[in-house]
């Protein structure tokens, strides 16, 4: 997949209305400084186009790139913030649920976990989600160049088991820092795009 243009399209808020988009849509979720904003950055070469920020929780609006004119990249609200307050946090989850819900244009999720922990309640109930609403998600384990080598295959295994994923099911081992993981995820990116872009119209 090569970038050639990008453009922050649509925000949906709390009280916004979702829009029905007539291209793809490809998500992504997780936790709270988790490396979501960077991922996005990087995929579409551009430094801070999605926000990176120090504190966590940043994200509080649906966030719709049109990605070359021919797909969206959709940034959902972080997760997990436990500063933040409950009626915000609630807001967030309504969001997601709905946006799972409502769009028919949704053909991949994308989500990101922390390798160096098992994934908490928060990341299960969101795979759950996934799930529910007929998405088998990719799992992406960030922040893979602050873990050795040698624990790599073990921290891997926890999240499967963590999950409940089957072996079939890939998590894609992923660095911000040095691009590692990063020409796998553009194969699963090339694939949905290549194999569903004509049933949306």
């Amino acid at each position: 997949m090569v970038i050639k243009s990008v453009n922050l399209e649509t925000v949906v808020g709390p009280t916004s209305k979702f829009v029905q988009n007539d291209k793809i849509e490809i998500a992504f979720a997780g936790r709270s400084n988790v490396g979501k904003s960077s991922l996005i950055n990087r995929l579409m070469n551009r430094k801070s186009y999605a926000r990176v920020s120090s504190k966590p929780g940043k994200t509080q609006t649906i966030n719709y790139y049109n990605i070359n004119d021919e797909c969206y990249f959709v940034d959902l609200p972080g997760y997990g913030y436990a500063k933040a307050q409950e009626k915000k946090v609630k807001e967030w989850g309504q969001m997601i649920e709905n946006y799972f819900k409502k769009s028919k244009a949704l053909r991949l999720i994308i989500l990101l976990v922390d390798i160096r922990h098992k994934p908490n309640a928060n990341d299960i109930q969101m795979y759950d989600w996934c799930l529910a609403y007929g998405y088998n998600p990719i799992i992406i384990a960030t922040k893979l160049d602050k873990v050795k080598k040698s624990e790599r295959k073990k921290l891997v295994k926890d999240i499967r088991l963590t999950l409940g994923l089957s072996e079939e099911s890939p998590i894609i081992p992923y660095s911000s820092l040095t691009g590692e993981g990063m020409e796998t995820i553009h194969e699963y990116l090339d694939f949905v795009l290549e194999n569903f872009a004509d049933d949306i119209k």
